[in-house]
């Protein structure tokens, strides 16, 4: 994998709690316009590895690499403006305001106007058109002046994709995007993922297999930890190592699914 062809590196991410290791000289590379995911059992130090790339959680060791540059000291927000964006981090999902206006608080967000609130409403109309556009992309422009409190969770999640899109990522990192969803919203998220990826990247955590298999094109397998296999779909459910660490496990579908 060439340098350029690396969004996303990192060297030996390792974070400790108090003697405990919950990130173990992770080295992770996702590669541009792709989408990665992170799966392991319970435990396995997923949510933690997010945390530590959008600096949520400061690393014990190690170094991230984003685009070409050192963003291992850099601030949650200064991570933010360079591209890399978790979808609830910065999610203007307001339950009581209606989707269009969540998407437009998103909206400006990015223009830094986030604080204008002085701002007549002529000129923030001028953000409605793109809101919509971003509305129409996820599925949700029949919802523009619903209440966001209304909304099934589906399409909840929807919206909160859409505000992502709002900050333009360059990397999109997305947190069990299906958790919780009957069949029919998993499905419905699925085809939007796949949907938004074009020209973008996408680093996901996501415990549905099904979902892992028909979207990512990498799969970085953790335990405890540590990285225990990577490699596409296809390759890692067979690896008898990833099939021991998730037997006994709730996640014990890695085997069954599409596979």
């Amino acid at each position: 994998m060439s340098e350029g062809s690396v969004i996303l590196e990192t060297q030996a991410l390792t974070k400790e709690f108090r003697g405990f290791v919950a990130v173990n000289q992770v080295d992770l590379r996702v590669r541009r316009g792709s989408i990665h995911a992170l799966i392991g059992p319970n435990g396995a130090g997923k949510t933690t590895c997010f945390n530590l790339l959008t600096k949520f959680l400061p690393p014990s060791s190690g170094r991230i690499v984003f685009d070409g540059e050192d963003i291992t000291g850099a601030s949650p927000a200064q991570i933010a403006r360079r591209g890399v964006i978790r979808s609830f981090q910065i999610s203007a999902v307001f339950p009581h305001m209606t989707v269009l206006h969540n998407v437009r608080i998103a909206l400006q967000r990015a223009l830094g106007s986030s604080f204008h609130f002085w701002k007549g409403e002529a000129s923030l109309a001028v953000l409605n058109a793109r809101a919509m556009e971003l509305l129409t992309q996820v599925d949700l422009a029949d919802f523009a002046d619903t209440m966001t409190v209304s909304l099934p969770y589906g399409r909840k999640r929807a919206l909160e994709i859409a505000t992502t899109l709002a900050m333009d990522p360059k990397l999109m990192l997305l947190d069990e995007p299906t958790q919780g969803m009957g069949h029919e919203d998993v499905d419905r998220v699925k085809a939007l993922i796949k949907q938004v990826s074009a020209n973008r990247t996408i680093l996901m955590v996501e415990h549905n297999m099904s979902v892992v298999s028909d979207l990512c094109d990498t799969i970085t397998v953790l335990a405890r930890g540590n990285v225990l296999a990577e490699g596409p779909y296809a390759e890692v459910s067979r690896n008898p190592d990833v099939i021991q660490a998730y037997m006994g496990s709730a996640d014990a579908e890695l085997a069954g699914a599409h596979g």
